[in-house]
């Protein structure tokens, strides 16, 4: 089965994937977890009490715009769209808090009545927060006061295919799946394979920069748009004449990884490639993970690059990865996934066994890809269990990545381990660049009785490490709320001013997700 094949995933509010297809812990994962002191919790999850919404007359303004029947007043609709899957949200959401709740969700069919909508809510004093896929994991789909959210799921077209430019225009709305579908038909990919894929959407990976699994070979998403159209409270801004041009700053970065704060991505030209007529995925075991980090950095800077190349340190391929009677029973060592599309370059082999590297075959391989999108659906049984799972991703320059890793590893063990619950530190290397890697850690323990305090108290220490050790504070998950104030640390004072003027001319009203990636003037 390829990504094409896979569903178009309606997330449930409040749980991860596909609630035909749930997950069950196995016995030696429940096993651990009693080591960590995991407790399952004795309330069951509380249901949100409704709100008083909007008045008449601005629900008036939604409906002039859209027609009534596609504005959502409703608790289920307002709750189906109350933030996103980041452990705090869910850990929320279980408790029934509403705070985060739209006051009403709205469902354009089209840029212009986006575009209507933005000015609308911009002359009525109305906030509003873009959504599509409802996949942040950082607070973007939150607001610092009550607000509208904009549900872009009727703009789910794929409008055009250039063959000979190989570019295709797409909807923001068109999600993950739908889009390699339809892309598929003429025999085409866009190659962008993230976690979050069966929720996800083309205007969430614009507005977040995301980044799929197979970016060593495709690219970021980032990398991948060549144009898009944005509505903002405004006016609408076009961007992308040609592929590149010296023709002043590039103003597609500027919108790109923007959260919403400027306005709504309706549309993006993106870069389109023939779909590979094979696919090969194999594990490759090294000594320890300095010895893989070495290996996988000079096919980064000397190629020649797989599509997928990621690497897992000690404690994740012990976890997660690693079938002992593949890789050699208690031998113990990292994994590597190395994954091609098209033939098999055996370039690549040799510089990895150079490096020390052990082929294991396609074994590990295809079974990391097989169970590629089943993995976050692991988080809701954890959640059920009492244990506090999460993440956090940074990025850094390859001389700095062993100081970053043990930086932040060591800020979550200790900030845990002083609130009484031990974790458990898992971290890979997902994505590579000429310069430097992600590093990307999944962090387990037991549950205080404040689950969102305590990992608020984990996530500001490794934030802290972060920024000491070099890191960025996000390599693909984006700003959103939770990180802002450490995003201003590191972009410095002037650049968040230059980035709240530009703010303040698209958006002067401040309506569009304040809160989200700058604080609110």
């Amino acid at each position: 089965m390829t990504e094409s094949d896979l569903p178009v995933v309606d997330l449930t509010p409040g749980r991860w994937g596909d609630p035909a297809h749930p997950v069950e812990l196995p016995a030696a994962a429940l096993d651990a977890l009693k080591h960590l002191g995991v407790r399952r919790p004795a309330a069951a999850p509380a249901k949100p009490a409704d709100r008083p919404g909007l008045t008449a007359a601005q629900l008036g303004v939604l409906a002039g715009v859209v027609g009534a029947e596609h504005v959502a007043t409703g608790l289920d609709a307002r709750w189906a769209h109350t933030r996103g899957y980041s452990t705090p949200d869910l850990l929320r959401h279980r408790a029934g808090d509403t705070s985060d709740m739209p006051d009403a969700v709205v469902y354009p069919a089209s840029h212009d009545e986006v575009q209507a909508l933005l000015t609308a809510c911009a002359a009525h004093d109305l906030a509003v927060v873009p959504f599509s896929g409802g996949t942040s994991v950082v607070g973007g789909l939150a607001a610092d006061r009550r607000f509208v959210t904009v549900d872009l799921g009727r703009l789910d077209q794929l409008v055009e295919i250039d063959e000979v430019s190989r570019t295709a225009t797409l909807q923001a709305g068109v999600r993950g799946p739908a889009a390699e579908a339809l892309l598929a038909e003429r025999g085409y990919t866009l190659g962008h394979f993230p976690q979050s894929y069966e929720g996800a959407s083309i205007g969430g990976y614009a507005a977040a920069r995301s980044s799929g699994q197979s970016s060593a070979g495709y690219g970021r998403f980032d990398q991948m748009v060549v144009g898009l159209t944005l509505a903002t409270p405004r006016g609408t801004i076009e961007l992308g004449r040609a592929p590149m041009s010296a023709a002043g700053p590039d103003l597609r970065q500027l919108v790109l990884g923007s959260e919403g704060a400027f306005g709504i991505i309706t549309s993006v030209v993106v870069r389109i490639r023939p779909r590979p007529a094979e696919r090969h995925f194999e594990g490759w075991r090294f000594e320890d993970f300095a010895a893989g980090l070495a290996a996988i950095r000079r096919l980064a800077q000397d190629g020649p690059l797989p599509t997928v190349l990621r690497l897992s340190d000690e404690a994740e391929t012990a976890v997660n990865l690693a079938d002992p009677d593949v890789f050699g029973g208690g031998s113990g060592g990292v994994l590597a996934i190395v994954g091609f599309e098209g033939p098999q370059n055996p370039t690549t082999a040799e510089v990895l066994t150079a490096a020390g590297g052990q082929n294991l075959g396609a074994g590990p391989g295809e079974t990391w890809r097989a169970g590629r999108y089943r993995a976050p659906y692991l988080r809701d049984p954890l959640l059920d269990e009492g244990a506090l799972v999460e993440t956090v991703e940074t990025a850094g320059f390859w001389s700095r990545l062993p100081e970053l890793k043990a930086a932040v590893t060591e800020a979550l063990v200790k900030s845990l381990t002083d609130q009484g619950t031990p974790p458990l530190v898992l971290c890979h290397v997902s994505h590579v660049y000429e310069t430097g890697a992600s590093l990307y850690f999944t962090v387990i323990s037991a549950q205080t009785d404040d689950p969102v305090a305590q990992w608020r108290t984990a996530k500001s220490a490794a934030n802290h490490a972060i920024a000491t050790a070099g890191g960025t504070i996000s390599h693909h998950h984006g700003v959103g709320t939770d990180h802002r104030e450490a995003y201003a640390e590191e972009i410095g004072p002037l650049a968040v001013e230059a980035l709240q003027a530009v703010k303040k001319v698209l958006d002067p009203e401040g309506v569009m997700s304040p809160g989200v990636l700058l604080t609110s003037s």
